[in-house]
């Protein structure tokens, strides 16, 4: 279904045409002065240097040429602005083709075309914190707004299971219970089914060991030989390793659930380790990689930058790789399982650089091909009401389940004390509204810019905020519910400007999508929801709509409502939220 802009655009094209003038002057635009009218055109100004004609002459002969069945203004104005204001008849027209077409008209772009978009990168056996929480919520939103418009979307979790804290967890472990079998060389048992330690010890083993490898070199020594040893398959460890794999994943996934962010690969850096010797042999082989200091390095720079680009370390001088390596080798397992058309990641924006190096040397190198797209989106912190990152009270790193937490029993408070639902509703009715306050007040920001998380603002039930926009679909759920069915119901010529309104605002779902894909920007999906949200209440406000006595109108009234409630649930659906039946 095309957009109503590019409709308006072609009608004014065509009467540029007609009255003499070259067709691509008649580009219309939403106009800046809604005071004034709807939509406007300034192509006259430009045509009047080109016919050296005076542009309101060119503006009236163009005017004179449009449909006026197709709007309630329509108007030359000085110096030669063409003004218009649709009508309720295109308008009607226009809203019923929405309504009976599937994904509301919105055009899949994407049918064909498969992507895998890499989010989350949480490093097992550390607890989630809330540095994860922008990459898993902005990574959701933005593979359900691919798969929206018709892509073959995978989300790869990528965890950060191959490093230095595996060799880390071992030794620490080793030095606690060094009677166990793992670490007997000569055992040739059966291992035990059961971790010997449970998620939190797990998670104290970490922190434990982190900090003695900064205290005592031979543990870190002994720490980056168990690393090795593990990479090279040491029967033991590899034991201790699926054991730690078991329990930390387990763990997130249940967070994950909890904020509704699911992968569909659980991939990590251990995956891609198998490919790293063909590849590093093979980027030697062409003669791409250079020595430095002891180390393989692929030079990336480029004449046309303006600032430094170091380059891209294959191999470290102890003869170990590096992120940077496994990415790259992430790459060739992405393009040998899934061949997609483009790889999408989503992390802090301090990786830029990092990015910018792998995505450089994966097309020197001929890992991913021209026609492959890479693209990084770099988000921002989310800092506290000091401007700092966010801490919890005591100063350290708060965990993200202690966050959902936390938003969860501020909202519950204000469920229970303004009665919003029956006792036995509380807890399913607080969850949805604490998700969607979390994940609204984080993606309502631009993601690349850093924002200032403030549980006060985000869980209010006014304002921009995703309480509000629950609140608005429930309010007409309720409405609808008493009216009965309304999906067969038709569009009406709007009865009141409040009802133009909302339908104009119905209109732009279309072009908020596939700018909000363009620019990988949820935030403009907030923004749409917000304006459109607005204009549902102002409707409501200023409307009879179930003591309406015109049956045909108030069936009007309902089919409106029934279509503004349908796409905003479709649009917090793409934002990782649900509404609740009541509020």
């Amino acid at each position: 279904m095309e957009k109503i802009l590019n409709i308006i655009t072609e009608k004014m094209q065509k009467a540029f045409a007609d009255a003499g003038y070259d067709a691509s002057f008649g580009r219309v635009n939403i106009s800046n002065r809604p005071d004034l009218c709807e939509y406007q055109c300034n192509g006259a100004l430009a045509a009047a240097k080109q016919y050296k004609c005076a542009p309101i002459k060119i503006a009236t002969a163009v005017v004179e040429q449009l449909d006026k069945n197709d709007y309630d203004l329509v108007e030359a104005v000085m110096p030669g602005f063409i003004n218009l204001k649709l009508s309720g008849t295109f308008l009607r027209g226009y809203l019923e083709e929405m309504r009976t077409s599937d994904a509301f008209g919105v055009e899949k772009v994407g049918t064909g075309k498969k992507v895998v978009i890499d989010y989350g990168g949480p490093n097992v056996a550390k607890p989630l914190h809330i540095g994860h929480l922008r990459s898993a919520i902005i990574g959701e939103s933005l593979k359900r707004l691919y798969r929206f418009l018709g892509y073959d979307i995978l989300g790869d979790i990528h965890l950060g299971d191959w490093g230095l804290q595996m060799g880390l967890i071992i030794t620490e472990l080793q030095e606690r219970q060094p009677d166990l079998c793992y670490f007997d060389p000569d055992f040739t048992g059966e291992y035990p089914t059961e971790a010997p330690f449970t998620i939190s010890e797990l998670e104290e083993i970490y922190p434990a060991a982190s900090a003695k490898k900064k205290e005592d070199a031979g543990f870190a020594d002994r720490a980056h030989t168990a690393t090795f040893e593990l990479q090279q398959g040491r029967r033991g460890y590899r034991a201790i390793w699926d054991h730690i794999m078991r329990l930390s994943v387990a763990d997130m996934r249940r967070i994950y659930d909890n904020l509704d962010v699911h992968f569909e690969s659980w991939l990590g850096e251990s995956d891609a380790d198998p490919y790293i010797p063909a590849m590093i042999e093979g980027i030697k082989s062409k003669g791409l990689a250079v020595m430095s200091e002891g180390a393989w390095v692929v030079p990336v720079a480029e004449e046309t930058d303006k600032k430094e680009v170091p380059p891209m370390i294959l191999v470290k001088s102890d003869g170990s790789a590096i992120y940077a390596t496994t990415d790259l080798a992430t790459m060739v397992q992405r393009m040998q399982d899934f061949a997609p058309d483009k790889i999408f990641y989503v992390t802090d924006k301090r990786q830029a650089l990092h990015f910018e190096q792998v995505f450089r040397a994966a097309r020197k190198c001929g890992i991913i091909p021209a026609a492959t797209e890479l693209e990084h989106l770099g988000f921002g912190t989310m800092n506290g009401k000091d401007g700092k990152p966010f801490k919890t009270r005591e100063g350290g790193v708060m965990r993200l389940e202690q966050l959902i937490a936390d938003m969860t029993a501020f909202v519950r408070a204000k469920v229970v004390e303004n009665k919003i639902v029956s006792d036995d509703e509380v807890d399913a009715t607080t969850a949805k509204i604490a998700l969607a306050a979390l994940k609204y007040g984080d993606l309502s920001n631009q993601p690349t810019k850093d924002y200032v998380f403030d549980m006060d603002r985000f869980a209010a039930f006014e304002g921009n905020t995703g309480p509000y926009i629950l609140y608005t679909i429930v309010r007409v759920k309720s409405i609808i519910s008493k009216y009965g069915a309304y999906k067969h119901l038709p569009i009406q010529v709007p009865a009141n400007g409040c009802a133009k309104d909302l339908m104009l605002s119905i209109t732009k779902f279309a072009p908020t999508m596939e700018s909000a894909l363009k620019s990988s920007a949820p935030n403009l999906i907030c923004a749409y929801i917000y304006e459109l949200a607005g204009a549902v209440n102002k409707f409501y406000h200023e409307t009879r709509i179930l003591t309406e006595e015109n049956e045909d109108l108030k069936a009007g009234y309902i089919a409106l409502i029934g279509l503004a409630k349908d796409i905003l649930e479709t649009c917090i659906d793409i934002l990782g939220f649900s509404a609740p039946e009541k509020m």
